[in-house]
């Protein structure tokens, strides 16, 4: 436990380091660095290029300071506008275009700073080191884009190419040299003027992303991945290189507070009394007559809604399947020899079907639960977040997925007995968590969709939402997962604010539950416990969830919400 809050501490300490460099070097005061992402005021800002998100535990400490450095040079130097109005909508041109740019304002870095020119530099190769450590460069379209990256910087910045790099990509290099020359020498004269650098920037993008759909399309023979594994490439490299195009247009952003009890070595979060905590299923606190209205009004909502869940099933296992072999199979005509066929060949020396093979089936060794924030501010949004569970449930069992629907909220307002006791006690200072805790089960992992569509439809029972005690829940969410035997564990959260409660919050700091929050995630996932992801109803929830996508229910419905939980999974998978 000591060793887990050190580290958060160290990690805190580290981003307040480089959030102070940030804004120095940037000279714009409204700047922080949050979780590996960068923020102005409550807005976060989008991703930029790879290298400046360093994995905090693998980088040193001079990495981080280079991606700092770069994130500045980034914000001061580059014209956001005129960069979003001129991105490319190919996806890989958009990456190259947007490192493109990151490469011209790291060449623009004042000679006389040398310490961050040297930081600069250090962290690109580090990334550079990463990269072919992953793998990600045995492949024709890996090694292609990974050659532009290191062709790009070194013509925009003068420096030298890496020894290691170099002799990497000496051939690809070679390759590409007659087709990208002109535009190279172009980057370097123009950097100076982003418009005329950008032009040129767009050329190159198109001219390398349409290299790389050909070799993603038409594998050589020789090549040492199959197409499979070459798209596979592609996603990962879109990962690595993470470009979004949000902005100061994106949804409102959760500021992580800190509290000051829990920051000192010695505290630990409380809870005053566990006495009056229930977990129990939703369903039994609905009259039947009232559920089965509610499940009524639920299914016409989904009707509506329009959402595909076939499809859904399919990318579903698509998504979350692996896999795996099922027995042998013979009377094929190639594979490996099948021993007991060899009598057959000496018979009939014409007969080629004597080997056998291993055939796979797709299976999903996983299960997954939706953790409901059932505070007073969701029921705005819960007929959305209703039918979005209820469908994704089914499409869950139709794929063979477990899975879990559960809600938190608290058995009261204000503290309700738990506080009544602390009343009673002559209020003792920083009593810690100070209300009822109320976990609900709108459907177990044990039963099917169809054995709990009645009970789901609780979650439109509007008295039930009171307040939050996020951390908790999601503690208690994790213990449930792990009574279970799949091996992949996927929590996803769905919430439209900060942890919530009042008495709590009063008895000890305005930050006290969110803090407790961020440390159960970061303790679970460090662990192995679970994949904890933040679905945001209106709301950025990326201080607290390291995998997050904020959803807005008033404009985006059915399948393109979907499309966007799916793909936060598919990023991190």
């Amino acid at each position: 436990m000591s060793d887990e809050r050190t580290q958060v501490r160290l990690r805190r300490r580290i981003e307040d380091l480089c959030g102070a460099a940030i804004r120095a070097v940037a000279g714009q005061r409204d700047l922080q660095l949050l979780d590996g992402r960068l923020y102005r005021s409550r807005r976060r800002l989008p991703r930029f290029a790879a290298h400046l998100y360093p994995a905090f535990g693998q980088a040193d400490l001079t990495s981080f300071r280079g991606a700092a450095d770069g994130l500045a040079l980034r914000v001061s130097l580059s014209d956001a506008a005129l960069h979003a109005r001129l991105y490319p909508a190919d996806p890989i041109a958009r990456l190259i275009f947007d490192l493109l740019e990151q490469f011209r304002v790291e060449s623009l870095a004042p000679p006389v700073q040398r310490g961050l020119q040297r930081n600069l530099r250090h962290r690109f190769r580090r990334w550079s080191q990463e990269f072919i450590a992953s793998g990600l460069a045995e492949s024709a379209l890996g090694i292609l884009l990974f050659t532009v990256a290191q062709v790009c910087r070194t013509h925009v910045t003068g420096e030298s190419l890496p020894e290691q790099s170099a002799d990497l990509i000496e051939a690809t290099r070679a390759a590409l040299s007659p087709t990208f020359g002109p535009d190279l020498r172009t980057l370097r004269l123009c950097r100076h003027d982003q418009d005329a650098y950008a032009r040129a920037a767009l050329a190159l993008a198109a001219a390398v992303a349409e290299r790389a759909h050909i070799a993603r399309a038409e594998p050589s023979a020789d090549d040492a991945v199959s197409g499979d594994e070459a798209e596979g490439t592609s996603k990962a490299f879109a990962l690595l290189l993470d470009v979004d195009s949000g902005g100061d247009d994106a949804l409102p952003v959760a500021t992580l507070g800190r509290s000051a009890l829990l920051d000192g070595s010695e505290s630990t979060y409380r809870v005053y009394t566990r006495v009056w905590d229930r977990e129990c299923f939703a369903a039994d606190l609905v009259r039947r007559p009232l559920l089965a209205e509610l499940r009524q009004q639920l299914d016409e909502h989904i009707i509506g809604s329009g959402i595909n869940v076939p499809r859904l099933t399919r990318e579903l296992k698509d998504l979350l399947a692996q896999p795996q072999v099922d027995g042998w199979e013979g009377g094929h005509d190639q594979g490996r020899i099948d021993g007991r066929r060899l009598a057959q060949l000496v018979a009939s020396p014409s007969e080629r079907r004597l080997f056998r093979v291993e055939p796979t089936e797709l299976v999903a060794n996983c299960q997954l639960s939706f953790l409901i924030d059932c505070s007073g501010s969701m029921r705005q949004h819960i007929v959305a977040v209703a039918t979005l569970v209820d469908v994704f449930s089914r499409a869950l069992d139709m794929a063979g997925i477990g899975n879990e629907i559960l809600g938190f909220t608290t058995g009261a307002w204000n503290g309700g007995r738990a506080r009544h006791e602390w009343q009673r006690a002559e209020r003792p200072k920083h009593p810690g968590r100070l209300n009822e805790a109320l976990h609900l089960v709108f459907k177990a992992h044990e039963q099917s969709w169809r054995q709990s569509r009645a009970q789901i439809a609780a979650l439109l029972k509007g008295d039930l939402f009171r307040e939050g005690i996020d951390g908790e829940a999601v503690d208690w969410a994790c213990d449930r997962m792990q009574g279970h035997g799949e091996g992949r564990r996927l929590l996803l959260v769905i919430s439209d604010g900060c942890p919530m409660d009042s008495a709590t919050q009063l008895a000890n700091d305005s930050s006290y539950l969110e803090h407790h929050l961020r440390e159960i995630v970061l303790r679970r996932e460090r662990r192995g416990d679970a994949e904890i992801y933040g679905i945001g109803v209106g709301l950025d929830l990326g201080a607290y969830y390291s995998s997050s996508v904020a959803i807005d229910l008033t404009t985006s419905h059915g399948n393109g919400v979907l499309r966007e939980i799916l793909g936060m999974i598919a990023r991190r998978g």
